[in-house]
């Protein structure tokens, strides 16, 4: 069973509709207690950093989400969801992040004819193989809405970049975290098949 996590920030419904067009065995649920019911997790999310922080650790995540992913089970990190797996945030002064990608979340930093946020469609430089790819046209764009990227000190854990202006991360992928600065729920149908190459992930 996958589980999505509802923590109050998110695009819930269209992640859950993009989900189930791939498999029947997807819930969205907002008890931290109930974590251990799932194989694998989703971690959504639309918003400021900060936000995201404060609602994980009022409502108790932070710790459930940790204990999940350090037992071996595969969490996807979405847009937000993706830069709340790191060490730390800058939007709004820094913020404290799961700490489960040694790195930081900081405001992009681009020419001023590429705007802030970041809105569109963008092809993606692929850096390394990995299964969440597979069979997947390489020349397709995905979604994108957000002003902040993601810095791993590791630069091999990026999977693949996006050009804006600069090269920025897009995918970053670390054992059995897996993390996109785009949507692939607002990208189909490529985007569905990134989905499934998630659901399908094994060690």
């Amino acid at each position: 069973m996958i589980g999505i996590i509802n923590y109050g920030l998110g695009n819930l419904s269209s992640v859950h509709n993009a989900f189930k067009k791939v498999s029947d065995d997807v819930e969205v649920f907002d008890d931290p207690n109930l974590i251990k019911k799932y194989s694998k997790l989703v971690l959504p999310g639309v918003g400021s950093f900060k936000a995201g922080m404060k609602l994980l650790i009022e409502k108790k995540w932070n710790d459930r989400i940790e204990k999940f992913v350090k037992s071996g089970n595969y969490l996807l990190g979405i847009c937000l969801g993706m830069q709340l797996l790191f060490k730390n945030g800058f939007e709004n002064g820094q913020t404290d992040g799961l700490n489960l990608i040694e790195g930081s979340v900081t405001e992009m930093k681009t020419d001023k004819k590429f705007k802030l946020p970041h809105v569109g469609w963008n092809s993606l430089i692929f850096k390394k193989e990995h299964q969440f790819f597979n069979n997947i046209n390489r020349k397709i764009d995905y979604y994108f809405v957000h002003s902040y990227s993601c810095n791993p000190i590791n630069k091999d854990l990026i999977l693949a970049e996006f050009d804006y202006g600069n090269n920025f991360t897009a995918t970053v992928g670390k054992d059995n975290l897996i993390g996109t600065q785009f949507h692939p729920e607002k990208s189909l149908p490529s985007g569905l098949k990134l989905i499934k190459n998630f659901i399908n992930l094994k060690d």
